[in-house]
């Protein structure tokens, strides 16, 4: 009988390529330490690749049921991995998504199915609520991987808890795309940050944008948009920001059909500079330069530890345009040996969770 692992908060369909990095990588990560027959399921807040979704309506109708949907949902399986859906693992996006991890935690622990945080950032819980949730599932795990140095000090100084495994997004346990288009930078703008936003101000990244565009022109690039975040309904959407600024200025876009499409277009680029963490992840994976334009406290820490310090914090104040072009232009005269040490280094921080697992077993 195989084991069976599944994945919380992943969805191998999302259009959010991010998220399916996420479970790719997660099942990638999984495999690697407990062997490749291991049968790896992905269950997202709502239904996503699931027959279930993890929301409200299951949870009540769960409540107080020795076979819930919920719960026979979750003793199926020899293991649960949260992957945090990345960034998640927090209360800075409302205390509903926690609450919700949180229950399938509870519910885990009551049928003796272990679950193990997979690599992710940690914190900030800024409610008091939001950080005995935290604290609770992070004490009763039976693992906790953390994916930054900064992730690593907030669970022990805040949550009393040490990390087993100090390691790095899983984007970096996925194979080594095929070639794809030659494209020289592509430009990943973010939709979410478009629009007025809890992040940034949205009318100065636009500016910024419009700004970069034309630096790069005037340096003889040939700059090319790529969304990271494709067609769905939701506001959180790149490419109509990629199709309206393709029209207006005259420049390529790419649209990717898939994960495999996205990690192609950035392995066959120049460089990649984006406002999605995980495009330039993406990008940093399969060997290309890139520079992130960071809008959130995941961004920067994760970089250093893997030896990266090409990030603008959105959040600043100071003019970023120049500064982003004259590191634009040093890249241009320096070789990948920065990038293939990073990828290195990346890869050996991401075996420290794969000898945790291994013990899980």
């Amino acid at each position: 009988m195989h084991v069976r692992v599944l994945v919380l908060w992943a969805d191998t369909r999302s259009a959010n390529l991010g998220v399916q990095v996420l479970a790719h990588g997660m099942a990638a990560l999984i495999r690697q330490a407990w062997g490749e027959d291991v049968v790896v399921d992905f269950q997202d807040y709502g239904t996503g690749d699931s027959e279930i979704g993890f929301g409200e309506r299951n949870i009540l109708a769960d409540l107080g049921r020795r076979d819930g949907v919920l719960k026979r949902k979750l003793r199926q399986y020899d293991l649960i991995v949260d992957s945090g859906a990345g960034d998640s693992f927090t209360d800075i996006y409302g205390l509903r998504r926690l609450a919700w991890m949180y229950n399938a935690h509870r519910l885990s622990a009551g049928l003796g199915v272990p679950v193990a945080l997979g690599p992710q950032t940690v914190g900030p819980f800024n409610t008091r609520l939001g950080r005995a949730m935290g604290r609770s599932m992070l004490q009763n795990a039976a693992q906790v991987h953390v994916r930054d140095g900064v992730s690593a000090t907030y669970a022990e100084d805040e949550l009393n808890v040490v990390p087993d495994a100090k390691s790095t997004d899983v984007v970096f346990a996925l194979p080594q795309p095929t070639s794809g288009q030659h494209h020289d930078v592509l430009l990943n703008v973010s939709g979410l940050l478009w629009q007025p936003n809890n992040h940034v101000d949205s009318a100065r990244y636009r500016s910024l944008i419009f700004g970069l565009i034309s630096g790069l022109k005037r340096q003889g690039r040939t700059v090319t948009l790529l969304s990271h975040v494709i067609e769905n309904p939701r506001p959180d959407n790149d490419a109509p920001v990629s199709r309206e600024l393709g029209d207006e200025l005259g420049l390529n876009i790419v649209i990717p059909k898939s994960l495999e499409h996205a990690r192609a277009a950035v392995g066959s680029a120049q460089l990649v500079i984006g406002s999605r963490m995980h495009a330039c992840l993406n990008a940093l994976s399969t060997g290309t330069p890139s520079i992130p334009l960071a809008y959130s406290r995941k961004f920067a820490p994760l970089m250093a530890d893997i030896g990266w310090p090409h990030v603008f914090d959105l959040r600043r104040d100071e003019e970023l345009i120049e500064p982003l072009l004259e590191t634009v232009v040093s890249m241009q005269r320096t070789d990948n040996d920065e990038v293939d040490v990073l990828r290195a280094r990346a890869r050996a921080r991401l075996e420290t969770s794969v000898e945790a697992l291994k013990r899980l077993r």
